[in-house]
């Protein structure tokens, strides 16, 4: 018989599956983008922290749920609208996941501490908040920055780097300066950490 951590993660899952974005990742066949994303976040996770509860950890393979339905073009496309619907993806990504935890047979305080994470409460003395925070930078540094860096202009680019760099912990430094960038991204990161 499943475990509520095993529905839950089932749920979160399928969930993923169906997001209608495809990625093709180097480790293997397409796949829907926040499936890949998730997975990618666990994998960081068990370097970050590998004895992780399973709030930690669903609330990780769950940062981006349902994105997709929420396109960031249904929001101005200025700072202010970029921080509105941030926001609003959280609330709604924890009040989702919050549910499948209980229906999944989590207590109401450990649901709703998975939505607090979700929701990223507590930054800045919360140790497993900051855990999630940088899963989420070293995904970006791994997986999203090549394409991004190729859409902005570089002083926009280093801005973002010096922002991710200050979000994350001495660890998440560690871990990020072991992902295996080239050419022009190399460059930017160095570039951005020099100065």
């Amino acid at each position: 018989m499943a475990t509520p951590y095993e529905k839950a993660l089932a749920a979160i899952d399928a969930a993923h599956a169906l997001d209608p974005t495809l990625t093709t990742p180097s480790s293997g066949p397409q796949i829907p983008y926040e499936l890949h994303y998730a997975q990618k976040s666990t994998s960081y996770l068990t370097q970050r922290h590998p004895t992780a509860p399973e709030t930690l950890r669903l609330a990780i393979r769950a940062q981006h749920f349902r994105r997709w339905e929420v396109p960031r073009s249904s929001y101005p496309m200025t700072r202010p609208g970029y921080h509105a619907w941030r926001t609003f993806l959280k609330k709604r990504q924890a009040s989702l996941v919050t549910q499948i935890c209980l229906d999944a047979g989590f207590s109401p305080e450990d649901s709703e501490r998975v939505g607090a994470l979700i929701r990223k409460e507590d930054l800045k003395s919360d140790e497993e908040t900051q855990v999630l925070e940088d899963v989420a930078c070293l995904v970006f540094l791994d997986d999203q920055f090549e394409a991004f860096e190729r859409e902005h202009d570089e002083g926009k680019i280093l801005g973002i780097l010096r922002k991710t760099w200050g979000k994350m912990s001495e660890r998440g430094h560690e871990l990020a300066l072991g992902i295996g960038m080239s050419g022009r991204s190399a460059e930017l990161v160095g570039k951005a950490l020099a100065g």
